[in-house]
């Protein structure tokens, strides 16, 4: 049951049954119950298996460890990771791809590039996922040259042909880094057809750079594939919001609403008191909206004396500047974030967010501030990638 409940998304009920369970509990039903924690973020109760994991009479195992390792990474702490990985006797492919992956996410590139190496002298030979690793690594890090290196050895070192998913890999890469063109270009030598997922992929770095003739371009090379995309439309509209054609953003919306395509909502959510919070943008559904709202605009007011200016390119409406700012302080993030700190004053834990979609520049900013202000490190993991913010800086270095 508890194996049933992990793996249909119902992680709480699962936690549930756990406390339940007075019996002995196998390896195959911890490492089930690891990958529900994952699954929602919930550090706290990966936390207590792990405890529980420790008390039982449980030989140490490759499957629960490699559990542990993803859990700990998914959720946020990727030394709490390490150091599970560290105290492992034996690993295999996943054990060290599971922390190539970790680093990577985390903003850490040296770390990942170094575990990987460390891999290869150590006889374990890489993967197709691996590589979707360490091609990340590069590109949250900009590394440009190095990502085509490790891209070419795929092949050439380890006889392994780049599936879609790596070729989305360094589409991402040059596109993060500001080679627009190099990036279509390498779109046109992929042997087989490019899916939307690459295509997106530069569509998303048309946005960032605001490159809006390109952009147009690829987002109807997505749309003839599928015309019923909605992210081709939405990463369309945002790219001709932040270039102030709002004629071309009604056109967009109004297309949209024809078609009956809908636009993803941003949902964040934190773990407190053993609970998980959801938030959605401008919600007040929670019986502390008060409170949360309260503390937020406090927030928002001591940082703008430390020198936070709110970035109202990232409000996609045509609305005036007052509006704007309005709108920022509704981002489901900022709300998630102002609720973990009223609901563990005196903590010095990290706070830990997590996000459906990728987080907003002002956001992204605000909480550079916010970890001056509470003197708390915040941690944010979006679409793409973990976001630590300590002492006024992230991790990722602007680089997402």
């Amino acid at each position: 049951m508890v194996d049933a409940y992990s793996k249909s998304s119902n992680s709480e009920q699962a936690f549930e049954l756990l406390h339940e369970i007075e019996t002995e509990i196998d390896s195959f039903t911890f490492a089930s119950l690891l990958s529900g924690a994952s699954s929602i973020g919930a550090i706290s109760k990966g936390e207590q298996i792990h405890a529980r994991i420790l008390k039982s009479s449980l030989e140490p195992c490759l499957h629960v460890s490699n559990a542990l390792i993803s859990m700990y990474s998914t959720c946020g702490s990727i030394d709490s990771a390490s150091q599970v990985f560290n105290s492992m006797a034996d690993r295999n492919i996943i054990s060290w791809t599971s922390m190539v992956t970790g680093f990577a996410k985390h903003g850490l590139a040296a770390k990942a590039l170094e575990t990987f190496d460390e891999m290869v002298k150590a006889g374990v030979k890489p993967n197709d996922v691996t590589y979707i690793a360490v091609l990340s690594a590069c590109s949250h890090a900009g590394l440009v040259s190095e990502g085509w290196t490790h891209f070419e050895s795929m092949k050439t070192q380890h006889g392994i042909n780049p599936r879609m998913d790596h070729y989305a890999c360094m589409v991402d890469l040059l596109g993060r880094s500001g080679h627009l063109n190099e990036a279509m270009e390498f779109i046109n030598t992929i042997p087989f057809k490019p899916d939307p997922l690459v295509l997106r992929t530069l569509l998303g770095a048309c946005q960032v750079h605001k490159n809006t003739d390109l952009g147009k371009h690829v987002a109807n090379m997505i749309i003839e594939q599928d015309p019923d995309d909605p992210a081709a439309y939405v990463l369309l509209s945002n790219l001709y919001a932040s270039a102030g054609q709002w004629d071309k953003v009604a056109e967009i919306r109004k297309h949209m609403k024809q078609r009956n395509l809908a636009k993803e909502a941003g949902c964040s959510w934190v773990e407190a008191g053993n609970l998980i919070h959801k938030f959605h943008v401008g919600d007040t559904s929670h019986k502390q909206a008060f409170e949360i709202y309260q503390e937020l605009h406090a927030l928002v007011n001591e940082i703008k004396e430390m020198g936070y200016v709110p970035n109202t390119d990232f409000v996609l409406h045509d609305v005036g500047e007052e509006e704007k700012e309005k709108y920022l302080l509704q981002h489901s993030e900022k709300i998630a974030v102002a609720f973990g700190f009223i609901g563990s004053v005196g903590s010095s834990k990290p706070v830990r967010v997590f996000k459906n979609l990728r987080i907003c520049g002002d956001c992204h900013s605000a909480f550079k501030y916010f970890s001056v202000a509470r003197a708390r490190e915040i941690v944010v993991r979006d679409s793409n990638r973990f976001h630590h913010f300590r002492n006024g800086s992230c991790s990722c270095n602007d680089h997402w």
